[in-house]
C-alpha cells in the first residue's frame, strides 16, 4: 500500500476532498492474489472474548453464562453479538492421534459442537483461536501451522465457527514469514470444506518495537501492508494490557499506534488495537474515553471483560446509541487529528451522511476547556448542531465546538448543519478547577492536592458558543460536608455570543477532612430564550492528601496518594511484580518501591521535610530476560519543579540521590524510560527515606 500524504490523509477524514481507495501491496513471492468477494462484516464487528476477563482456563459453563449475559443485559440487541474463546480451549494434548485439533476433554466434555449450537441459539455468533505457526511445546499453546491450516479450517467451519482470531507465538517461534503465513490461512479459511463464511481477525501482537527489535516486516506495526487483503481486521499493536491490569496510558499508546494508518480501514476491513477493558484496571471515566476513541477509529468492539461481572455504568457505556452510531457508520472512515499532537487533541471523523464526529480529547491529569472549529472539520456554513454523545444535549453553535473535558477525559460529538428556528445556544459550562492552594499558584498540569486546613481557589469558566445570548447566567459550588465555599466575584448579566466568563470561589477545608476522594460540582443555569432556563452540572475530583511522614520516616512505608507503573503496580519493597527482593549490582536493599517505566509515585510531605535520600537503580531482573533495554531516567520532583534528574541511568550503575525538601508540599518520583520503549526498564528508588 503506497502512503498517503498527512494532507490527503486528512482530506480523506474530514471530506475536503475525494481520495480515490488505495492500493493494497502485493501478495508475497509464490502466494496467488485473492479474488474479489462479497464484503463480510462491512461496518466493525463486535462481541465479547474470553482473554482478559476469564484467562485462559475457561469452561462450557463459564462462556455459556457469559453468552446467557450478553442476551439479558442488553449488549447482545446492542451488536455485541460474538463470543469469541481465546487461547486455553485446547486439550492438553491439542490434536488427536488423527491429528484433528481436540478441545479441552475435561472443561469441554461434550467438545465444542454443542457450546457452538447454544450461543447460535440464543442468536449469537461463535469465535475460536489458534495461531499460525506450528504447536511447539514450551513455546505456544496451539498451532494450526506445519501442514494443518486446511484440516484446522476444516474443522472450525465444521463446528460451525463464525469467526477465528489467528495468533503468531507459534510464528515467531518457527521463524515463519507473518504476511506469507497468514496469507496462507486466509486461503483455507476462505476455501473450507463447509463453505462457511468466517470472520479472520489477524493478531500478530507480541512483534511490536515494545517487545525488542524486531525486522520491520515481522511488527504487528507492518500489518496494515497487506492484511486489508486477507482478513477483516488486523491487530496494530501490543496487548492492550495485561489479565485484570489494564492502564490508560496502554490504550492511548494503542491508539495512536492504530491512527498511523487510516487509510487501510474501510468497509470489512478494520484497524484493530485491541480489546475494550471496562473495570480491568481504568475508572469509568478512561473507559468511556477508550470506547469514544474506539468509535472514532472504526475499530472491532470486542469486550475482555467478564460479562456477568460488569456494573450497570459499564453496560450504559458500551451500549450508548450515540457512541455506536459512530463507530457503526458505514462509510467505515477511520478519524484523523486535526491539528498538534499534545495533551489535548482533536480528532476528527467524516459520516456517512456528510456529518462529522468530532472527539475532543484530554490526556492530562487536569480538566480543560477544550475547543475546535467546523471549519476545522470540514463544515461549511454559520449554524451548527452539535449532539454530545454521552449526554445526549442537542445545542446549536455559530462555528465552535466546546466541551469541559476532565482529565483523561474525552468530549465526543455528532456536528452537521443547521436548519429552521434557532436551537437552544451551545454553551460550555467547565468543571471545577483548583489554581491556588494557600495563595500559591498550582502547577500547570499538576492534579490538586489539599489538606485539611487548606484554602483554595476554585475557578469555574462558563462561554457560550451559541449564536445568541444568554441570559443571568449563575454558578453554584458544591462541596463535602463542613467544607466552606465563599464566591469572590459577581455573575454577568448576560454572555453575548462568543462571550465567556470565570467565576471563582474560596474553598477552606476543616481540619478534620478525611484524606481521600473528594468531589467539587459545579451548577451551572442560564435563561434562553424560548427555551426557559437551562442547568449544566459539571464535576472534577481532587485528592486530600493522608498525614505527611514525621521523623526518619521509611518513604515506601508510607502512605502514598498515587502510584503508577509501566506494567504491573508500584511494589513496596520488591522488584516490581513482587516475588523477588529489590537488588542491584547484586546488592539487596530491604526498602523500597520497584517500578516499570513509565512512573509516578506522588506523596503529600506539607512543607514538613528536609531531606530526601536513595538509591536509584535497574533492578537485577532484567539480567533474567535480556540484554535489550534496561535503561532508565529519574526525577524528583516537588510541587512541580525538578529537584533532581539522573539522566540515563543503566544496569551497570546505581546512583545516589540526596534532595533538600524544604518548602515542598507535594513530591512526586517520576521514572521515564530513557527512550528506548520501556523494554526491560525495571527500576527501583532503594532504601528511600525522607528526613520530616
Amino acid at each position: 500500500m503506497k502512503r498517503q500524504g498527512l494532507a490527503a490523509v486528512l482530506a480523506l477524514a474530514t471530506g475536503l476532498l475525494v481520495v480515490p481507495a488505495p492500493a493494497h501491496a502485493a501478495p508475497a513471492a509464490g502466494v496467488a492474489p485473492e479474488p474479489a468477494s462479497e464484503v463480510l462484516s462491512p461496518t466493525p464487528y463486535a462481541g465479547w472474548n474470553t482473554y482478559f476477563g476469564l484467562g485462559g482456563n475457561f469452561s462450557e459453563q463459564s462462556v455459556r453464562e457469559v453468552a446467557d449475559a450478553l442476551v439479558s443485559r442488553g449488549l447482545a440487541e446492542a451488536g455485541y453479538d460474538i463470543v469469541w474463546l481465546d487461547g486455553g480451549w485446547q486439550d492438553p494434548e491439542p490434536r488427536t492421534a488423527a491429528g484433528d485439533l481436540q478441545a479441552d476433554r475435561t472443561r469441554f466434555p461434550n467438545g465444542l459442537k454443542p457450546l457452538v449450537d447454544y450461543i447460535h441459539a440464543k442468536g449469537l455468533k461463535a469465535g475460536i483461536y489458534t495461531d499460525a505457526g506450528p504447536y511447539i511445546p514450551g513455546k505456544c499453546g496451539l498451532g494450526s501451522g506445519g501442514g494443518n491450516y486446511q484440516r484446522d479450517a476444516d474443522q472450525f467451519a465444521a463446528w460451525e465457527f463464525d469467526a477465528v482470531k489467528v495468533d503468531f507465538l507459534c510464528g515467531i517461534a518457527a521463524d515463519l514469514d507473518p504476511k506469507t503465513a497468514y496469507t496462507e490461512f486466509a486461503r483455507a479459511l476462505r476455501d473450507n470444506a463447509s463453505g462457511r463464511q468466517i470472520i479472520f481477525n489477524l493478531c500478530n501482537p507480541v512483534t511490536s518495537p515494545d517487545w525488542g527489535n524486531y525486522p520491520e516486516e515481522q511488527q504487528s506495526t507492518y500489518s496494515w501492508t497487506y492484511a486489508p487483503e486477507i482478513a477483516q481486521s488486523w491487530r496494530t499493536y501490543t496487548d492492550v494490557g495485561f489479565v485484570g491490569d489494564i492502564k490508560f496510558k496502554d490504550v492511548l499508546r494503542n491508539y495512536d499506534a492504530n491512527a498511523r494508518h487510516p487509510e487501510a480501514a474501510g468497509p470489512g476491513h478494520f484497524n484493530d488495537p485491541d480489546y475494550l477493558a471496562p473495570e480491568l484496571g481504568m475508572s469509568d471515566e478512561e473507559f468511556r474515553t477508550q470506547v469514544s476513541l474506539w468509535s472514532m477509529a472504526a475499530a472491532p468492539l470486542i469486550v475482555g471483560s467478564d460479562i456477568r461481572k460488569l456494573s450497570q455504568t459499564s453496560v450504559d457505556i458500551l451500549t450508548d446509541a450515540d457512541a455506536l452510531a459512530i463507530n457503526q457508520d458505514p462509510a467505515v472512515v477511520q478519524a484523523v487529528r486535526v491539528g498538534p499532537a499534545g495533551t489535548t487533541e482533536t480528532w476528527v471523523k467524516r459520516l456517512a451522511n456528510g456529518d462529522r464526529a468530532v472527539l475532543l480529547l484530554n490526556r492530562g491529569e487536569t480538566p480543560k476547556t477544550l475547543t475546535a472549529s467546523a471549519s476545522a472539520a470540514g463544515l461549511s456554513g454559520d449554524r451548527f448542531t452539535l449532539r454530545n454523545a454521552w449526554t445526549d444535549q442537542v445545542t446549536e453553535s455559530a462555528g465552535t465546538i466546546s466541551a469541559a473535558v476532565p482529565a483523561h477525559g474525552a468530549a465526543l460529538f455528532r456536528v452537521a448543519a443547521a436548519r429552521g428556528l434557532p436551537g437552544v445556544p451551545h454553551v460550555t459550562a467547565g468543571l471545577p478547577q483548583v489554581t491556588q492552594v494557600g495563595g500559591d499558584p498550582l502547577p500547570e498540569g499538576t492534579a490538586p492536592v489539599l489538606a485539611g486546613g487548606d484554602e483554595a481557589k476554585v475557578e469555574i469558566a462558563v462561554r457560550n458558543d451559541g449564536a445568541q445570548p444568554v441570559f443571568t447566567p449563575q454558578v453554584a459550588l458544591s462541596t463535602p460536608d463542613g467544607w466552606q465555599v465563599r464566591p469572590l466575584d459577581r455573575a454577568p448579566k448576560l454572555l453575548e455570543p462568543a462571550a465567556g466568563a470565570t467565576l471563582t470561589f474560596a474553598v477552606t477545608l476543616p481540619a478534620s477532612a478525611a484524606p481521600g476522594g473528594a468531589t467539587l460540582t459545579a451548577t451551572t443555569s442560564y435563561d434562553v430564550l424560548g427555551h426557559g432556563r437551562q442547568q449544566q452540572r459539571t464535576a472534577s475530583t481532587l485528592v486530600v492528601a493522608p498525614v505527611p511522614p514525621d521523623g526518619e520516616a521509611v518513604l515506601s512505608h508510607h502512605t502514598w496518594i498515587s502510584a503508577t507503573s509501566g506494567w504491573m503496580n508500584p511494589t513496596v519493597d520488591q522488584s516490581v511484580g513482587g516475588g523477588s527482593p529489590i537488588k542491584m549490582l547484586g546488592q539487596v536493599y530491604p526498602t523500597g518501591i520497584g517500578v516499570a517505566s513509565p512512573s509516578t509515585v506522588r506523596y503529600y510531605v506539607g512543607d514538613q521535610c528536609s531531606r530526601l535520600a536513595a538509591v536509584v537503580g535497574i533492578d537485577d531482573a532484567v539480567n533474567n530476560v535480556g540484554p535489550d533495554g534496561g535503561t532508565s531516567t529519574f526525577q524528583v520532583v516537588g510541587d512541580g519543579r525538578v529537584l533532581y534528574d539522573s539522566g540515563v541511568v543503566t544496569r551497570e550503575a546505581v546512583h545516589q540521590v540526596d534532595v533538600d525538601l524544604t518548602g515542598v508540599r507535594v513530591l512526586d518520583l517520576v521514572v521515564g524510560d530513557a527512550g528506548d520503549g520501556g523494554y526491560n526498564d525495571r527500576a527501583d528508588w532503594a532504601g528511600l527515606t525522607a528526613t520530616c
